[in-house]
């Protein structure tokens, strides 16, 4: 149908799937049907489309070495042609951001505990990495935080200053991005930490400019925070749990996304399975709980918010399946749309950008 979206599936080829997956998602119904695979990369756990819709950025999750991003010309369809693959420099890739005007691809290396940026060609290809940070520090959990371990890269939205939560050193790293020499200048000033033992996993911005909010992966928190477009500064203002007060379960956090009209915050829980619901504050951005939503699945991980705001998406990676949302306009809440589809261990969900 001519409705019709691009949906990439980000995967774990070590649990049994392909590659990067190629859906089709209705528009008015929410309903995806999976028709194409990209295979011949393996675990490509986190996907970026550039802002312009005609590429697609994969990282490679190896545990161990070098790690790879693998760069792909979007065709008829969805369809992706590989065109180049460049090492990121640490191990285990686990997430990637273009910046807004198709300059630079900037990822976190989760097992190597480091933050890369590479150039981007006129055709979408990658240059070999420009700049490379290794963080260094850890934190209390004797599990995961013995080292650091960056979770994911965002770009404010002036296109200059990249957010990067490191899991293992309790903290939100900030960089400035020198576009004329591609480097990643930090801006120690602009740090934050977290409270010992959240690990911070993914960060997102308030439509408004006006706060901005972490994912706690180890304490299942969102942190709220006050946000300075002008200087870049956070200052934290609310941390509030993502599960009942009844769970006495195990469960991580995941991600994290803001409603398209800047009411409602979501987050993944891993464990308890379901999505959590905040609503937001006008004026003063603090969140208030509104309850979670089971996902009809088992360890949700990344979800996406459709661009009219009228359903999310849910992969949940251990039960393979992606299962879509109606989300009240006026309420937050979720209801299952009764569409739910077959990808095998999904993690990552990316719409392409309509072409004009």
């Amino acid at each position: 149908m001519d409705d019709d979206l691009t949906l990439f599936v980000g995967t774990y080829t070590d649990l049994g799937a392909e590659g990067v997956y190629i859906c089709r998602m209705n528009a008015a119904t929410g309903a995806v049907k999976c028709v194409d695979v990209q295979p011949g990369i393996a675990n490509p756990t986190f996907l970026a489309v550039d802002p312009s819709g005609e590429h697609l950025y994969a990282v490679s999750e190896a545990t161990t070495g070098n790690g790879v991003i693998n760069a792909y010309a979007i065709e008829r369809r969805g369809s992706l042609t590989l065109l180049n693959s460049e090492r990121t420099g640490g191990a285990g890739p686990c997430h990637v951001q273009v910046d807004r005007t198709d300059s630079y691809a900037v990822v976190a290396n989760y097992f190597g505990g480091s933050v890369s940026l590479l150039p981007i060609r006129a055709n979408g290809s990658l240059g070999a990495r420009t700049d490379f940070i290794q963080h260094h520090g850890s934190s209390i959990d004797p599990q995961r935080q013995q080292q650091a371990h960056a979770h994911c890269v965002v770009i404010d939205g002036a296109n200059t200053l990249v957010y990067a939560c490191d899991l293992g050193m309790d903290a939100i790293v900030v960089y400035r991005i020198d576009h004329a020499t591609g480097r990643l200048i930090e801006q120690p000033d602009l740090t934050v930490r977290a409270e010992p033992g959240d690990g911070p996993r993914h960060f997102t911005f308030h439509p408004s400019a006006a706060h901005a909010y972490a994912v706690n992966e180890l304490s299942s928190t969102v942190s709220a925070y006050d946000y300075d477009a002008q200087s870049g500064a956070l200052t934290a203002k609310q941390r509030i749990s993502t599960l009942p007060t009844t769970w006495n379960g195990d469960n991580t956090c995941a991600d994290i996304h803001v409603s398209r009209d800047g009411r409602f915050v979501y987050a993944s829980n891993r464990g308890h399975h379901s999505i959590a619901a905040f609503a937001v504050e006008s004026g003063t951005g603090r969140l208030t709980a509104l309850g979670q939503t089971p996902t009809r699945g088992e360890t949700p991980r990344n979800f996406l918010i459709t661009p009219d705001g009228r359903f999310l998406l849910a992969a949940n990676q251990n039960s393979g399946t992606i299962v879509t949302f109606r989300i009240d306009a006026a309420s937050g809440g979720l209801e299952f749309s009764g569409h739910e589809a077959a990808v095998p261990a999904p993690v990552c969900l990316k719409l392409q950008p309509r072409r004009e």
